[in-house]
């Protein structure tokens, strides 16, 4: 009976404290730099300078190495739409998206003769060109340092790369229509590191940096991208990040009879508003 009564009464001081730690943990939250929100929406304007090499082969004959700006007259800066989603999942978790789509092409008179897949495109002829990209990025972040004024930590993710290319002869000039198409996907992984930190009430500053390389079956490729962020509080739940980023790839495709080889490295600045939302379980 004794014994009985000893385990009733450990019990009842046992569930008592866990009660009581319970209650604690449960009022007790966590503090979070104020940039840190559980919903973030971001859409803006992206200013891209361009570099672009591209090369199509036939597996029996070599093709012309193509500078698109300088050989095809390509325009070489442009504005585009940016547009970004992230989710806090946690105190050190977050999952992030984010798209923009580059369209470019041209009109030129060649200054030296080009080869794509076999077909020859002479010196002093008219050419139209296109390179149009799209790419989404998806990441996972995980926090290993988490302050009331700054985070750190590491990235996963993808950058899904998808392009299209072309060059057409304008006119007669061979007598017959000559032009050359050529596009793929290829999702292009990436690992990397980020950090952000709070500059008082308002202002805040982000960087991260990521890189990989990878090789799959018919496609190879190597990715190495960069940001680097500085985001002003409006009001609560609207703020303004003004940033310059930049992303340089190199990517092998092997096709049925075509082997393409793709460079293409930009950078520039971009500006966005970015509109927060939903609850959290920490405070600022």
């Amino acid at each position: 009976m004794k014994v009985l009564l000893t385990l009733v009464s450990f019990c009842s001081v046992v569930t008592s404290l866990f009660s009581q730690n319970k209650d604690s943990l449960s009022s007790h939250k966590i503090v979070l730099p104020w940039f840190v929100e559980r919903f973030k929406i971001s859409a803006g304007a992206f200013y891209v300078v361009n570099k672009t090499n591209v090369q199509l082969s036939l597996h029996d004959a070599s093709g012309t190495d193509m500078d698109f700006e300088k050989d095809l007259g390509i325009n070489k800066e442009i504005a585009t739409f940016i547009a970004d989603f992230q989710w806090q999942i946690s105190r050190r978790s977050r999952v992030a998206m984010n798209y923009y789509h580059i369209n470019r092409n041209s009109t030129h008179t060649l200054q030296k003769d080009i080869i794509v897949e076999g077909n020859t495109y002479p010196v002093n002829s008219s050419v139209s060109s296109f390179f149009n990209t799209t790419i989404y990025q998806f990441s996972y972040g995980y926090a290993i340092l988490s302050k009331p004024t700054y985070e750190a930590g590491l990235t996963i993710g993808t950058h899904v790369l998808h392009a299209n290319t072309g060059i057409s002869l304008n006119g007669v000039n061979a007598g017959a229509e000559i032009q050359n198409d050529f596009g793929f996907t290829a999702p292009l992984p990436d690992l990397g590191f980020w950090g952000a930190w709070s500059m008082g009430n308002r202002f805040a500053m982000n960087t991260s940096i990521s890189y990989f390389a990878l090789t799959l079956e018919n496609k190879s490729g190597r990715l190495l991208a960069f940001n680097l962020n500085l985001t002003y509080k409006l009001i609560d739940q609207l703020d303004l990040t003004l940033g310059y980023t930049g992303l340089d790839f190199k990517v092998d495709v092997i096709k049925t009879d075509v082997t393409g080889n793709f460079k293409w490295g930009y950078n520039g600045p971009a500006l966005t508003v970015n509109f927060s939302f939903g609850k959290k379980s920490w405070t600022h």
